[in-house]
């Protein structure tokens, strides 16, 4: 397996999508990496010369990728919080923060739903 970013990436698909298993890299940043790595998106990851993994890895490194992104990532989510910002209460209630309804969906951000105890009449 080839490490990039200090992610194992897969070696049996082409290196676009294997790119994508690193945490801040997408599709069209992968396919960026890859124009100026000058590497076919279309070459699977084992079939990877040594001096192409140096170029794409270099790359790699002038994004902004996995440690450092989660971290800004989670200080944002904190400055949300701190300022009593609507998004950071919502955060902190771990509701929806972009405006979706949550009278009937919303499940997966608020969990199992709770069911009340029935009422004798």
């Amino acid at each position: 397996m080839a490490r990039i970013a200090g992610v194992d990436i897969p070696r049996d698909k082409r290196i676009v999508i294997s790119l994508t298993y690193v945490f801040g890299v997408g599709k069209t940043i992968a396919q960026d990496i890859l124009e100026t790595a000058k590497v076919s998106p279309d070459t699977r990851v084992k079939d990877l010369t040594e001096d192409e993994l140096s170029r794409i890895r270099t790359e790699v490194d002038k994004v902004k990728t996995e440690g450092d992104l989660r971290r800004e990532v989670a200080l944002n989510i904190k400055r949300l919080q701190e300022i009593g910002s609507y998004r950071g209460m919502r955060h902190r209630r771990n509701l929806p923060t972009r405006g979706q309804n949550t009278r009937n969906n919303a499940r997966t951000r608020k969990g199992p739903a709770r069911t009340m105890a029935k009422k004798k009449k």
